[in-house]
């Protein structure tokens, strides 16, 4: 246990942080990898070589052995391949050695990750590159050392490489923007992200008795408990001492990574929690996030939990998700998307705001595509998940001011309002300007958006990429508009371009209840996309004018964007398979052998009664007996739908036909087949189920 007083020692204390280079390099050294960190600039194989030396030293102090390129594949988790720092000698010991090009390159086989037919199986070779933005650090006797992943031609595999692009392109677009508007020591434009994590804790040994969650990540059947969340009492609760010491553990061993974790508490769902870190850099944010899944399943493991990062691992009470919290902030310290005071004469800031509001609008479906997977299509829609439609909110004093912009009109702002809570005991404070939304996709939360559309278990590196590159072009767009002008000319331009851009993009704008009926059709009169699936969305990704948003700020190429085109939908339709595999499999063995067992002693029962006591004396027996075969009778039509089904998909060639088979029909059969799975079981007593009930699972944490 880390002691309070020790805690601003322990914390990054298996981080290459910039504290132990400046510590340990020399000064000429550091300064270079400084430069190439805040500036991007090329990085030369001589430091490099000072670097390694240095950073193995470090390592092997802090109880390393061996090293590994990470990075972030297609799967959607991480890879890594150890290798010792060991060198053997003529006299047969060993030295350890670890050399810049060891730091700088890496060689895993790419054949076996997925490519999207950038690839082929026999085309094995591929690289890693150090990415010196986001620090070393020491995990399970090994230094990590954080890696871009490129095929043998170039080609991005990954999803860090093009997270870096798109921060890249932000950057520029929003630097010349900057000086335009007379920031001319602004340099560079980062993004930074916080990203909240939801998650579920259930027994382990419950964990290894569900086929479904350990092949699915979510329950396929399972009747609901008699209790849920309906009586609101597990958010914000009291945390319960197990899980508390997980927690407490959990955080220690994320700050010693350098992952500043900083919040901790109980979801709506029960046995659901959150955590959420302080904002930082996107990329180094994207990496920390990865970590902190992979560091919140081993702590878990610790502690006899399991860790569910699946979005929707409960039917019928709220999925998890990873809020995105995101803003642009310049390297002289000013955050763009922050009102100040008066927000209505912030130029950079009500400049800023219309790009996101643009970029929102006019890429909807893509964005809407890079959160889209077969667990987080489950989870949008309800239980305080947002709707598959997106839109902003703003609040009522954003409203306001934008409400000016349009009318050409001075902003007058209300100014802060004292709470009146009743009890002159209780302290005086000013309420914020605006409530919260928590129905709405993309919500501007004081300093920031909140996209709260991202799933619990994928990495917030595809949302992140979309929305940069959106804003970028948006950003461009509006210097293109104001470049020509000076001086007050400028000035009146703005105020001109503001307004025409407020006002082509403004139906996206939605300050009210998204969960309604009434919302779904103003978002169609207004020509707002639902697309509620990934299928629906996966035709916008490859579309005219996706493809000349990408390759034109260096983001993809086409053949990079067609790959991942490949990609998402293979997995999309490999998830919903093997889901229905294991629902056959469960339903078929483990259910169907609970009801057998039942309906058998049951059956005696009845005889047994109807014997001694006449026939009415059954009654309760034969009753559970006629709903349980009228159960199984519908079940056994349904298994078998899904089954046919299920073969007619693994027969399709084409990757979107397949993957919207999936969806719209092995899907269906699949709900179909749960829904008397369910009734079955809720009539069969714990005891003749081969696997945990909802109630036992979501229950039983101490």
């Amino acid at each position: 246990m880390i002691e309070a007083s020790k805690l601003t020692e322990e914390f990054g204390s298996l981080v290459f942080n910039d504290k132990v280079m400046r510590e340990r390099l020399p000064k000429d050294i550091y300064k270079a990898v400084h430069k190439t960190i805040e500036k991007g600039t090329h990085l030369e194989l001589e430091v490099a070589n000072c670097v390694a030396a240095t950073m193995k030293e470090w390592a092997v102090e802090n109880g390393a052995t061996h090293f590994t390129h990470w990075f972030q594949p297609m799967t959607g988790l991480t890879a890594e391949k150890h290798d010792s720092f060991i060198s053997p000698t003529d006299d047969g010991r060993v030295i350890m050695e670890f050399s810049g090009k060891e730091l700088v390159k890496g060689e895993p086989d790419a054949s076996s990750f997925p490519s999207g037919g950038l690839r082929a199986t026999f085309e094995a070779r591929g690289y890693t590159a150090w990415d010196p933005s986001s620090p070393a650090f020491i995990k399970d006797g090994s230094l990590y050392i954080p890696t871009a992943f490129c095929s043998y031609g170039g080609e991005a595999l990954d999803k860090k490489t093009p997270l870096l692009r798109s921060m890249e392109a932000l950057s520029n677009e929003a630097v010349k923007l900057l000086h335009l508007l007379g920031y001319e020591d602004v340099n560079r434009v980062n993004t930074t992200i916080g990203s909240e994590q939801e998650y579920f804790l259930i027994d382990k040994e419950y964990y290894k008795k569900r086929k479904d969650l350990l092949f699915t990540g979510r329950t396929l059947i399972g009747a609901p408990a008699t209790k849920g969340q309906e009586m609101e009492d597990h958010y914000f609760g009291v945390i319960k001492p197990k899980v508390s010491a997980y927690m407490h553990d959990l955080d220690e061993e994320l700050w010693k990574l350098g992952i500043p974790a900083k919040t901790k508490h109980n979801e709506v769902a029960p046995s659901q929690h959150e955590l959420a870190p302080v904002f930082e850099t996107a990329n180094i944010a994207v990496d920390h996030n990865q970590l902190t899944m992979e560091v919140m399943k081993k702590v878990a493991d610790k502690h006899n939990y399991a860790c569910l990062l699946h979005e929707k691992p409960f039917e019928g009470i709220n999925g998890s998700g990873k809020h995105n919290n995101w803003s642009v902030c310049t390297d002289t310290g000013m955050n763009l998307l922050d009102p100040g005071k008066n927000p209505g004469e912030n130029t950079p800031f009500l400049v800023f705001l219309m790009a996101v509001i643009a970029a929102v609008d006019e890429y909807a479906p893509i964005l809407r595509l890079s959160v889209a997977s077969a667990g987080n299509d489950h989870r949008l829609g309800g239980n305080e998940a947002p709707p598959a439609i997106i839109s902003i909110f703003v609040g009522d004093e954003l409203a306001e001011v934008l409400k000016a912009v349009e009318e050409g009109s001075a902003y007058q702002s209300a100014g802060k309002v004292q709470m009146a809570m009743g009890a002159t005991v209780l302290p005086h404070f000013t309420k914020d300007n605006t409530d919260r939304n928590r129905t709405s996709p993309f919500a501007f939360t004081g300093n920031k958006f909140e996209f709260r559309m991202p799933g619990s278990s994928v990495s917030v590196a595809n949302a992140n990429i979309v929305l940069n590159t959106a804003v970028a072009e948006e950003v461009a767009k509006l210097y293109e508009k104001l470049a020509p002008f000076k001086g007050e000319e400028l000035k009146a331009k703005i105020a001109e371009v503001l307004k025409e851009t407020l006002v082509a993009h403004k139906r996206v704008l939605f300050n009210g209840n998204g969960y309604t009926d009434e919302w779904v059709e103003e978002a169609a009169k207004r020509g707002l996309p639902n697309l509620k699936s990934l299928p629906d969305a996966m035709p916008y990704w490859i579309s005219d004018e996706s493809i000349e948003l990408f390759t034109k700020h260096g983001i993809f190429t086409k053949e990079e964007i067609h790959s991942r085109y490949e990609i998402l939908l293979e997995n999309y339709s490999k998830s919903v398979h093997i889901e229905s595999l294991t629902m056959q499999e469960m339903v078929r063995k483990d259910l169907t052998e609970g009801i057998v067992a039942y309906e058998k002693d049951l059956g005696k029962e009845a005889m047994q009664k109807k014997s001694l006591l006449g026939d009415k004396a059954a009654t309760l027996e034969i009753s559970l007996l006629k709903k349980l075969d009228d159960a199984s009778f519908e079940m056994s039509k349904a298994l078998e739908k899904l089954a046919e089904d299920t073969t007619i998909a693994e027969e399709k060639t084409d990757a979107l036909d397949t993957a919207a088979f999936y969806q719209s029909t092995v899907l269906a059969d699949m709900d179909e087949l749960r829904k008397y799975a369910d009734q079955a079981e809720a009539l069969i007593p714990d005891k003749y189920l081969s696997y945990p009930t909802y109630g036992q699972m979501l229950f039983s944490l101490r």
